[in-house]
């Protein structure tokens, strides 16, 4: 768990060292990196003979919570990504 944590503040703080930098090209690479992310999280899953064995067991009841909360997960990610495009456009 800390080296998640580590990566993740060795990040920012790259990130925060090269902010007045014109990255070209980095939202794609970052987009690409996730759906590599999600592919290999989605071997995982499938791989897990007790997560397939309880798909069946699922109600309808988790299939709804769970469409919610992805829906509800892209309309927050996309606000956020318009305030701060606004915010920059604003600056800029």
């Amino acid at each position: 768990m800390f080296t998640v944590i580590g990566l993740m503040l060795g990040g920012m703080c790259i990130g925060f060292l090269l902010r007045r930098r014109q990255l070209t090209g980095i939202h794609q690479i970052i987009t690409v990196l996730i759906w590599i992310l999600l592919f290999l999280l989605g071997i995982e899953v499938g791989e897990n003979r007790q997560i397939i064995e309880g798909v069946a067991t699922l109600g309808l009841e988790a299939l709804a919570i769970t469409i919610t909360a992805v829906i509800g997960s892209c309309l927050a990610a996309w606000a956020l990504w318009k305030s701060v495009y606004k915010r920059k456009r604003r600056e800029a």
